[in-house]
């Protein structure tokens, strides 16, 4: 289904299509707590301020996912990492996400990072949560109306984390 699909590190070039994916998501407002899109100078500034950002393409070099890589926290909690995932709406259910986060565990570690944790995992993203610990990831709670959908109802998030 997705076996043409392959991770790398973002280039330059993939910034507009980054940006798209990454709109699309801020626009759906279900799983990013970010409610401003981004424009090509905030973007590129955004996207070059993480550890790592990975693209998912396909055959014709066409990104269709993306993800990005940063430190959790500071100073004595520097060694946990955080990261957010997106696939294009026209490319979901192909398993690209599975690409995306595997290869992020990968890039965590060789940057360092002794933990990946996920502070807000809208409880109705049944998907990514099934992923998460298909992965081996453990969720460590719920808070209960953590994330403010778009439509303004609160729903529950679900901390995730894996040790690297």
């Amino acid at each position: 289904m997705n076996e043409n699909i392959t991770v790398r590190k973002y280039t330059d070039s993939d910034i507009n299509e980054m940006i798209s994916i990454w709109n699309e998501i801020v626009e759906e407002g279900i799983a990013f707590p970010q409610e401003e899109c981004l424009n090509h100078i905030s973007g590129k500034k955004f996207f070059s301020e993480q550890s790592y950002c990975g693209v998912a393409v396909n055959d014709n070099n066409r990104v269709v996912g993306m993800y990005i890589l940063h430190p959790n926290n500071v100073g004595r909690c520097g060694h946990l990492c955080n990261a957010s995932y997106a696939v294009a709406s026209s490319e979901r259910g192909k398993h690209i996400g599975e690409k995306l986060v595997s290869d992020c565990i990968k890039q965590a570690k060789e940057i360092g990072f002794g933990v990946l944790q996920f502070n807000a995992v809208v409880a109705t993203n049944i998907h990514a949560r099934h992923l998460y610990e298909r992965l081996g990831f453990k969720q460590l709670g719920t808070i209960p109306k953590g994330f403010r959908m778009k439509n303004g109802i609160y729903e529950d998030i679900c901390p995730y984390f894996i040790e690297l």
